[in-house]
């Protein structure tokens, strides 16, 4: 049988993206074939690579496990993918996986980097099971505590994942903080609280950064209570990002925190390996309220434009599924 075509998306240019056509090599030994239902765009990341703001020097820190090509263009890069086995190891046939792939039809992976989904979950919803991992690797960096006041910065996919996971540790209250007042019912659904930055409570034991702003994370640091914690889960490509740290920041005793989900949190690394990690993110994801981190949701043909758009004007936007032909069909 002659070997599939898949159709990709690729940034050709900064600012500028089409749909390639690859055909597909012969399927390895100990691989499996994926058709994909849905990906999702992971709007800060995938924004700097498409405006071409990666910085040389970190060219290899930030490929993706599948990117081609190479920073700025052309490469070909994103990593949330949910797919449908249709070769490989019989048990795995027509199973739904989650795949840190990039955009693309159809694509080929060794077995170890598919990750089933557990049942119950929708794979709608398993797009966001990048962030979520990410989401999971902050609280563990942040050594969040019971009945902590917690701040979290920045109300995008990933700082709303943080604040829900937050809101779970028993007597922990969570601030979710963000100058887009569309975010309080996000707030909501996910069960903290909503601010407005000038309305943000001072004083707290741990802060979470993760707006993309300079001016967000000037005020993480205003939020944070004497010797508290403030996670860094924003990257700002090339941008050069100014504190004031020579106001209380010393006197209060500040931490700031880098996170990244490449490594799993020195405090957890002993005992958890990501694989163990991506699975825990795909068992949360069964709770439907996170539904409302997904504001909208276009067909693949469009991914150019889309990306574009979101680049540029993302105009409040959380996750942005894209929708494949096959999960049409199997609508």
């Amino acid at each position: 049988m002659e070997n599939p075509i898949a159709t990709a998306f690729w940034v050709n240019a900064p600012g500028r993206g089409e749909l390639r056509e690859e055909r597909l090599p012969p399927l390895a030994a100990g691989a499996v074939r994926i058709r994909t239902l849905f990906s999702g765009i992971s709007r800060g990341t995938e924004g700097l690579v498409f405006r071409g703001e990666i910085p040389e020097s970190e060219f290899e820190r930030m490929r993706a496990p599948f990117q081609a090509g190479r920073f700025p263009a052309p490469v070909k890069y994103g990593y949330c993918n949910v797919g449908r086995v249709e070769a490989g190891p019989d048990d795995l046939i027509g199973s739904p996986v989650f795949c840190l792939f990039p955009h693309q039809t159809v694509f080929q992976v060794p077995l170890d980097w598919v990750h089933p989904l557990p049942a119950g979950l929708a794979p709608e919803r398993a797009v966001l099971a990048a962030n979520t991992e990410t989401a999971i690797n902050a609280l563990w960096d942040a050594a969040a505590r019971v009945g902590d006041r917690i701040a979290v910065v920045g109300g995008g996919v990933l700082g709303s994942l943080c604040a829900w996971l937050a809101g779970q540790i028993p007597g922990a209250e969570v601030e979710l903080i963000d100058l887009d007042p569309r975010r309080a019912a996000i707030a909501v659904a996910l069960g903290v609280a909503y601010r407005h930055p000038d309305q943000a409570s001072a004083e707290a034991d741990l802060v979470i950064h993760a707006s993309g702003s300079p001016a967000g994370l000037a005020r993480a640091l205003e939020l944070a209570g004497f010797e508290a914690r403030v996670i860094e889960l924003s990257w700002f490509g090339t941008r050069t990002v100014p504190l004031a740290l020579g106001q209380g920041f010393h006197q209060r005793r500040l931490r700031l925190i880098s996170s990244q989900v490449g490594s799993v949190a020195d405090a957890q690394r002993a005992r958890w390996d990501h694989r163990r990690r991506m699975a825990l993110a795909l068992a949360l994801l069964k709770d439907p309220v996170l539904d409302c981190l997904i504001s909208a949701e276009s067909p693949f043909a469009e991914l150019p434009e889309v990306q574009a758009r979101l680049a540029q004007d993302p105009q409040g936007a959380l996750m942005h599924r894209i929708r494949y032909p096959l999960a049409q069909t199997a609508r």
